[in-house]
């Protein structure tokens, strides 16, 4: 059975939004005609186009000897240089689904993933592939991968095949599997050449992980769709993105907030030049305007972004000729073809109003969430519109503005943290009695995760002790609590629930966070 409707396929190509190129075919393209052409960099090398097509190349050959077979799945946990870029284009060429793994991702995660997929082989390195000893599948090391020519061409992926898997969090626990295609992200990269004006000599870089939407739009499919050096950090270092930056004379900038604001605030950006940037794409969570204006008058970059998800790909943009106000503050006009409207919580069309939570359908969303029929449910309105967990107020020149979410969750740097998967694992401290996850404000990452728990009686606890049981849990640091409120009993509703609003204020006061 297809990914896609063959009808919806049929309508997409006709009006240009789809076509049939893929990412292999353009890295071969690249490596024939400019092999000594410079694709990535990193803080430690430079890789050609050519370097790039082999190690691809390495990277399919060695999946089929693994006895890997056309629609497998095939988890990659890689760091975020070049080498995650050639495993995707190596997994296409093989005709398996990669699963994108977060190269930060605990032990618990992974092994979920792995599982909820059914990948039969995990891509790693040595250096993460201990303490992966749970994980239910052959592992195959990076360093290990034998010299490999190329697999027969008709193994490969279709730009509508399905492509990766890949996660995403929100309030039902662990993350959910996203059904990714390219044809989509080609589309998104249409969007985002036109708002941003970009020319054929742009240099990127792109500081956001991998497998992940904002990730793949940013670092993997705009540098062979553009043929773009681009600049790539294995492990974020705020002083190591200004310097590329510096050195690279990069001129199109891809970060979360939270990474320019440290940008900002980091003192090497006062000596480094960096007006070779002309714009910024930033989002995965909301831009504060101040920073935001800071940063244009710094650089003289304009800075853009998207309002949507990994799920639904993009709804509204911000445009390189939209006023400056509505640019910082706003996420921009819808983008017609994605058919936006507007949606109460009974999932009713309510578009008039003015207020709602946005969905639509179009070229840009994915293909529903890898086997999970309930969790597809949540993600449609009954017309069969894409929702998203926030709500948006549109204004009478057409912008929208986001004004709250629907969703509990914590958005700390751009990373979507489920509060209820953090508290299930908080909820196994053998001193926890009761447990609510909460964001609390804060001025670089944008929000922190809070932990409000009531203890067993006689019972004491510091965050160092629940971060040390939580990481024996095989938790990804960046889902630690970064506060801890003990309290004697959590606020709930006239009706016995958990009053999330009244933890969330009671949270502010205890971490000092309060106006």
């Amino acid at each position: 059975m297809p990914l896609l409707d063959p009808a919806v396929v049929a309508d997409h190509t006709s009006r240009g939004w789809w076509g049939t190129r893929t990412l292999s075919d353009l890295v071969r393209q690249r490596a024939a005609a400019t092999p000594d052409a410079v694709a990535y960099v990193t803080p430690e090398r430079r890789t050609t186009w050519a370097g790039y097509d082999r190690l691809a190349d390495r990277v399919a050959a060695a999946l089929v000897a693994a006895g890997a077979e056309p629609g497998d799945r095939v988890a990659v946990l890689l760091p975020d240089s070049e080498v995650v870029h050639a495993a995707l284009v190596g997994t296409e060429r093989a005709g398996v689904v990669a699963v994108g793994l977060g190269w930060r991702a605990g032990a618990a995660e992974v092994a979920h993933l792995v599982r909820r997929t059914g990948a039969r082989v995990l891509l790693t390195t040595e250096q993460r592939a201990s303490g992966l000893d749970d994980v239910p599948a052959r592992v195959l090391l990076l360093e290990e991968l034998p010299d490999g020519g190329p697999v027969e061409p008709g193994r490969a992926l279709g730009p509508n095949d399905l492509w990766l898997l890949n996660s995403t969090s929100g309030t039902t626990g662990m993350p959910k599997v996203v059904t990714q295609f390219q044809n989509r992200w080609f589309r998104f990269l249409d969007h985002a050449v036109d708002a941003g004006a970009l020319g054929p000599e742009e240099r990127l870089m792109s500081v956001i992980p991998a497998p992940f939407g904002f990730g793949l739009w940013t670092s993997h499919v705009a540098p062979a769709v553009l043929e773009a050096p681009t600049a790539v950090l294995p492990r974020f270092d705020v002083d190591e993105m200004i310097r590329l930056i510096d050195a690279e004379r990069v001129t199109v900038l891809c970060c979360v907030s939270t990474q320019f604001r440290m940008l900002l605030n980091a003192p090497a950006s006062r000596d480094a030049d960096l007006t070779s940037l002309r714009v910024m794409f930033t989002g995965g969570e909301m831009i504060p305007p101040g920073r935001a204006a800071e940063f244009e008058q710094r650089t003289g970059a304009v800075v853009l972004s998207f309002f949507g998800s990994n799920e639904t790909g993009a709804f509204t943009v911000t445009r390189h000729d939209d006023p400056r106000e509505k640019r910082l503050t706003t996420v921009g006009r819808p983008i017609p073809e994605m058919h936006l409207r507007l949606y109460d919580d009974e999932g009713r069309d309510v578009t008039g109003t003015g207020r709602g939570i946005p969905g639509g359908h179009g070229p840009l969303t994915c293909a529903g969430y890898f086997d999970d029929p309930e969790a597809n449910a949540r993600l449609y309105a009954p017309d069969g519109a894409m929702l998203m967990g926030d709500v948006v107020e549109v204004d009478d020149e057409g912008y929208v503005q986001v004004v709250g979410r629907v969703s509990d969750i914590v958005i700390r740097g751009g990373k979507n943290i489920s509060a209820l998967q953090v508290e299930e694992h908080v909820d196994t401290h053998p001193a926890v009695d009761q447990v609510a996850v909460v964001p609390v404000p804060d001025e670089v990452f944008g929000e922190r995760v809070c932990a409000v728990v009531t203890l067993h009686p006689g019972q004491e606890l510091t965050l160092e002790a629940l971060a040390t049981h939580l990481l024996a849990r095989g938790l990804g640091r960046e889902l630690l609590p970064e506060h801890l409120v003990v309290v004697d009993e959590l606020p709930r509703s006239s009706g016995g629930k958990l009053a999330k609003g009244a933890v969330r204020e009671l949270a502010l006061v205890r971490t000092g966070d309060h106006a």
